[in-house]
């Protein structure tokens, strides 16, 4: 080996040593506490400043600084972490989105409480710690890879490690200290992160922005190792680091040159881009805390007091207004977040790449220097730009389709970062740029009319989106992303639109944001800022424009009128906090004044004590009658079941008067009309919508309210004469597998129009697999799923519902944020129906059509929910509906009412397959039963005769 390669490796070896102690850090972390740690950098960071503040301000010796640096304060600040920021989460549910959330918010913290203290420069003093010579840093790195390995796989603590990363919750009953285990975790984390610190300082520049970038752009070697394997990790770290510095030999002529030795310099980014966007994901759950409210309305007055204030600047001389030009265009920027990550629930770490993209593009189209393109004016320029750039939003837009969480989280990061250094850290790219304000508005103050113009505009086209059935698409797509592709919703279109779309109004931002200051300055648009944008706007409302630009003011005013690093440290402690309170400050004034509201409780004198006891009878009495429910109520007191309309010549109900609360869905709403069938149980004969409550009173409603078992004057006992209904759903030799487990093995059903077809079994059987696989959520590895005699075994989830395949969950999946009608009408919207009253018919048949439909979906009952995400199914026009366990969470008068409505709904043609656990309720209610085991249906029929077979009923649910 040479002498130069030699030397090459050694420093290769070097900077390995390095993302490899990062590597091991982050992964330590991960596996005792699931938190993939974006502030491991900025711990890095402030250990580095640490130390030299130690040695180089205080003259402590070398040895003494390091002690206190790596042996107390990092390892202090991790288990600092854990126990008032990421504790409190894991005790909350630890929802990774949340988690992910409050990491960044500790980045950003520590990033501006750096630039307080020491302020924004480079400081290029660092002490040294350990030699340039690598074998030090190696033999440091191997020795802790090897006594980490050692600790997980031989001792208790390893055990206790591996348990909690298994299982939390059932490793805490076995009685491990959680809690310890993971501060353990945190503490050897922040201690990695320390060590990176010092070791990397002497070498790199020490600022608050640049090394936690650094350190975070190796995050490549943590996921190469899938979060998992450390030897994985440490040999991926050395063979980028060696081939990062053996490519330093590589000159080739001209900007293709000039690109590939970019590369090979930034080798761990372009590491990280093929993790981040070839690699599989991390994890599959949501990236963002999903609404579990309704969003709070704007304040009256909120946006006329925001004009006045964004035209106050226009009074201002000199350096005032030139900040408040910063404003308008910084607010279009993370308006651009507010569709993305507010309005469509996608994370979104990279837009500060848009806008760089924008401000570059513009330009270089006002300097003639865009290939193929002329020399335009300014305006025109900016135009152009955004309609370049927008296209590019597919750079993340694409991703997101397949990746959610920490997988989404890394690759809009990775395409920030790659942005970064391979376009606007290249002279060739960006070398001797200007940027001139548009001819006419070089004036602070006309540029700055100029901007609140473009401002509205950006405004407009957010209420647009966020308006009618797009933005109702957006908030079903943000809130619940199954459901919106259940409900007919075209997600990947829909993610692409909202990344486009994003990045359209980032690039005009970041025009705007180069024209501020006329000039192109790549520093205002690196990742880190990024982060420091997307945490000011999810801590202030990530579904409120207003919070937008109030983020916009905050982040320009404090960093303007005090010292560099305010507003970030602001934006830090709010967002380590956005575990607690979601929806942001307004949530939390919410909660607060509802506490202080709760305090405040009014005392009964003795004359109202005694009033309320001889009331309280008669309110228990009203109590229970309200139990039974309206529907029950109002046909015991009226005697019949009478449908309250007459039936249209297409089958809709007309006239329906029945209208109201909980409970109140019967077949009368469908204006499906039944002949007086026998009651069993009281020889009476009753009408459908009478069915088991011929003796509904206050006091026994609970025992009467689901329909007599084997009820044979309603079904159950089929003409042996009668031509079979035809076949609307078939599954053909369906075979599922995940990994060597059969999950179906050569499944053939049919569901057919006008009958419900029930598919029972026990947990394993493979139930929810063939639902998947009907649905269109799995794919099945063999076999057919035909739609009458179309094949649509490849086609979406969302495809499949808008041929008129709708389904339910088990865990609801309704939509938050909208009022009981919006979610009904996503239904009809998205699943293509064309008549007018399809929503008010669903609304009707459901019971949902009085004031409940104007409530938002967030904190209705769970029996209510349930009626919405059927009404919202049915609204679509369905020929099948498929129901997964349709009576969870639902007590028995609910049950009953359920079960009238789905055989009227059965009686109007409509196919439904149920799969539930509740035999009694699949004795009442199904038509055809198929039993299910070990991923076979073993037996079908008749549910008197099925579910009679010894057996059935015992085997567990």
């Amino acid at each position: 080996m040479s002498s130069f390669t030699y030397d090459l490796t050694l420093a290769g070896l070097s900077v390995g040593s390095a993302a490899a102690l990062t590597g091991i850090g982050l992964i330590v972390t991960y596996r005792a506490t699931g938190v993939l740690n974006f502030a491991h950098g900025a711990v890095a960071m402030v250990c580095a400043y640490v130390l030299r503040q130690c040695v180089v301000g205080w003259g402590w010796p070398l040895w003494l600084g390091a002690v206190v640096t790596l042996l107390f304060l990092a390892p202090g600040i991790g288990v600092l972490l854990e126990r008032f920021v990421f504790r409190p989460l894991s005790v909350l549910g630890g929802d990774p989105a949340q988690t992910l959330v409050a990491s960044i918010g500790v980045f950003v913290l520590l990033v501006g409480g750096a630039a307080l203290v020491w302020g924004q420069g480079a400081r290029d003093d660092a002490p040294e710690l350990v030699s340039a010579d690598p074998w030090g840093q190696l033999a440091v790195v191997l020795v802790l890879a090897t006594g980490v390995g050692a600790v997980i796989r031989w001792t208790r603590f390893g055990r206790e490690l591996r348990a909690v990363v298994d299982d939390r919750q059932l490793a805490v009953l076995g009685g491990v200290d959680a809690d310890r285990v993971a501060a353990a975790g945190w503490a050897f984390g922040s201690f990695t992160a320390g060590l990176t610190g010092v070791l990397l300082a002497p070498y790199v520049r020490l600022d608050p922005y640049g090394l936690p970038l650094l350190v975070m752009e190796v995050v490549a070697v943590a996921v190469a190792a899938r979060m998992r394997s450390l030897p994985v990790a440490v040999v991926v770290a050395l063979g980028i680091g060696v081939g990062q510095s053996q490519l330093t030999r590589l000159h080739l002529p001209g900007w293709g040159g000039q690109l590939v030795q970019a590369a090979g310099a930034n080798l761990f980014v372009v590491a990280l881009l093929v993790a981040a966007l070839v690699l599989p994901g991390l994890g599959s759950r949501d990236a963002l805390p999903r609404t579990a409210t309704a969003r709070l309305a704007t304040p009256p007055g909120a946006w006329i007091a925001a004009g006045v204030l964004f035209l106050l600047p226009l009074g201002f001389a000199g350096s005032d207004l030139h900040t408040s030009v910063q404003v308008p265009a910084l607010g279009v920027v993370l308006l651009s977040l507010v569709v993305v990550t507010g309005r469509g629930g996608q994370l979104s770490l990279g837009q500060a790449a848009y806008a760089g993209l924008g401000a570059l593009f513009t330009a270089l189209l006002a300097a003639g220097r865009f290939p193929l393109l002329p020399r335009l004016p300014e305006l025109a320029a900016l135009a152009v730009a955004v309609l370049l750039v927008a296209p590019l939003g597919l750079l993340t837009g694409w991703p997101a389709i397949s990746r959610h969480g920490l997988a989404l989280a890394l690759a809009t990061f990775a395409v920030g970062v790659g942005v970064s250094r391979f376009v606007f850290a290249q002279p060739y790219a960006t070398s001797g740029l200007s940027l001139a304000r548009p001819s006419g508005f070089e004036d602070d103050r006309a540029y700055y009319v100029l901007e609140l113009a473009l401002l509205a505009a950006a405004l407009l086209a957010i209420h647009a989106l966020r308006r009618g059935r797009t933005g109702r698409a957006l908030a079903a797509l943000r809130d619940h992303e199954q459901g919106a592709s259940a409900a007919g919703v075209q997600v990947p279109s829909l993610k692409l639109l909202a990344f486009v779309a994003g990045a359209a109004l980032a690039a005009l931002g970041g025009g705007m944001l180069g024209m501020d200051v006329r000039a192109f300055d790549p520093s205002a648009y690196d990742p880190v800022r990024g982060l420091l944008w997307f945490a000011a706007v999810v801590v202030l409302g990530a579904d409120s424009a207003l919070g937008a630009l109030a983020a916009a003011a905050l982040l320009v005013g404090l960093d303007a009128g005090a010292r560099g690093g305010v507003a970030a440290a602001l934006i830090g402690v709010l967002a380590v906090c956005v575990g607690r309170f979601p929806g942001g400050p307004y949530e939390a004034l919410r909660v607060a004044a509802g506490r202080l509201r709760a305090q405040r409780r009014v005392r009964l004198t003795a004359l109202g004590l005694g009033v309320r006891r001889k009331l309280r009878p008669v309110y228990l009495r009203a109590r229970s009658t309200e139990a039974a429910g309206p529907g029950v109520v109002r046909q015991a007191e009226s005697g019949a079941g009478r449908a309250s309309g007459a039936r249209s010549p297409q089958g809709h109900a007309a006239g329906a008067g029945q209208r109201g609360g909980p409970g109140a869905i019967t077949p009368a709403h469908a204006g499906v009309a039944h002949p007086a069938q026998p009651d069993t149980e009281s020889g009476h004969a009753t009408e459908p919508g009478q069915r088991g409550q011929a003796c509904a009173t206050p006091a026994d409603h609970t025992d009467v309210a689901r329909p007599a078992r084997h009820d044979t004057g309603w079904k159950h006992a089929p003409d042996p004469g009668r031509t079979p209904t035809p076949a609307i759903l078939t599954a053909h030799t369906l075979h599922a597998r995940y990994g060597g487990f059969t999950a179906l093995d050569g499944v053939d059903l049919v569901v057919r129009a006008g009958q419900v077809t029930a598919v029972v079994g026990p947990n394993g059987a493979g139930k929810s697999t063939l639902f998947h696989c009907l649905a269109g959520t799995v794919r099945p590895a063999r076999g057919q799923v035909r739609l009458g005699g179309r094949d649509i075994t490849r086609l979406a989830a969302h495809a499949r519902t808008r041929l008129g395949v709708a389904r339910t969950f088990q865990q609801l999946a309704v939509f938050p944020s909208l009022t009981v009608a919006e979610n009904v009408r996503v239904g009809a919207e998205q699943g293509r129906v064309t008549e007018p009253g399809a929503v008010e018919r669903a609304l009707r048949l459901f019971g949902l059509d009085g004031d409940v439909r104007s409530l938002p979906a967030a904190g209705l009952p769970t029996g209510t929910l349930r009626r919405v995400e059927l009404a919202r199914a049915f609204a679509g026009g369905p020929r099948v509906l498929l129901l997964d366990e349709p009576a969870a969470g639902l007590d028995t008068a609910e049950v009953a009412s359920l079960t009238l409505v789905l055989r009227a709904l059965a009686a109007e043609g409509t196919a439904l397959l149920v799969v539930e656990h509740d035999l009694d309720l699949v004795a009442d209610l199904a038509d055809v039963v198929h039993v299910m085991a070990a991923g076979r249906i073993v037996s079908s029929g008749p549910p008197g005769h099925v579910l009679d077979t010894p057996g059935t009923r015992e085997a567990p649910a």
